[in-house]
């Protein structure tokens, strides 16, 4: 189930191994705002386990992905795979670009963290079933 080998934002084969490559391999323009994803992540997902998944950094509630984030092309994307989380937040999530599952940021400065925040808590506080 687990992919390790994707595209990077720049089109070359990425093998990272875990999230500290992950981070490491990014391009420097958008490591801040990686790095910063992570520790937020890591400090609101407690009893996530972080694994890679698809070639990008996710955490897992036993055994389902709920949450991931990676480094594309054109934007920034932060993965949230409960669908009653992005329901419970539509009125914040309806001035961003945001896809089945996939809240993109085009510009890695201008990641809205308070509400990254405020998705992670929600996705901590309850088990869900990821879509």
């Amino acid at each position: 189930m687990r992919h390790t080998a994707v595209r990077s934002a720049h089109g070359a084969e990425q093998r990272a191994q875990d999230v500290d490559q992950y981070l490491a391999e990014a391009p420097e323009a958008r490591r801040e705002a990686l790095t910063r994803l992570r520790a937020l992540c890591r400090q609101e997902l407690t009893g996530f386990r972080e694994v890679m998944a698809y070639g990008m950094p996710a955490y897992e509630r036993e055994g389902k992905g709920e949450i991931a984030f990676a480094d594309q092309k054109q934007y920034v994307s932060f993965y949230l795979l409960r669908t009653d989380v992005r329901d419970a937040f539509a009125d914040r999530l309806s001035s961003h670009d945001m896809g089945k599952g996939c809240l993109r940021f085009r510009r890695p400065q201008k990641i809205d963290f308070e509400l990254v925040r405020d998705l992670l808590r929600a996705t901590a506080a309850t088990p869900g079933t990821p879509c």
